[in-house]
């Protein structure tokens, strides 16, 4: 999810650059603005979930979190964040479902 909002971010960031410098792509600007919104606070949930799960440190979850708004900052994290919790998964027991 980090990923698809931090494309999402640098194709927005592409959009107003077009607007604001070139007076173009208001409608498409408008579009990428709304759907990057949803993305974002669908990546915040899932973020949050994430960090309550791993029990981290509020300024861990917090840089998680701000991650998103900085553009490219999402990638390095994301990153980060799976080669730390993917040990954390493999050490689960798996659960299985009883009918």
């Amino acid at each position: 999810m980090a990923y698809v909002t931090a494309v999402m971010l640098l194709i927005l960031c592409a959009c107003m650059v077009v607007k604001y410098g070139f007076d173009k792509g208001e409608g498409l600007t408008l579009a990428v603005s709304q759907i990057h919104g949803v993305l974002f606070i669908i990546y915040l949930v899932f973020a949050f979930d994430l960090g309550s799960k791993a029990k981290w440190p509020f300024g861990k979850l917090l840089w998680v979190l701000v991650s998103g708004t900085i553009p490219t900052a999402a990638f390095f994290v994301e990153r980060k964040v799976v080669r730390e919790v993917e040990p954390m998964i493999a050490d689960e027991p798996a659960v299985t479902a009883k009918a």
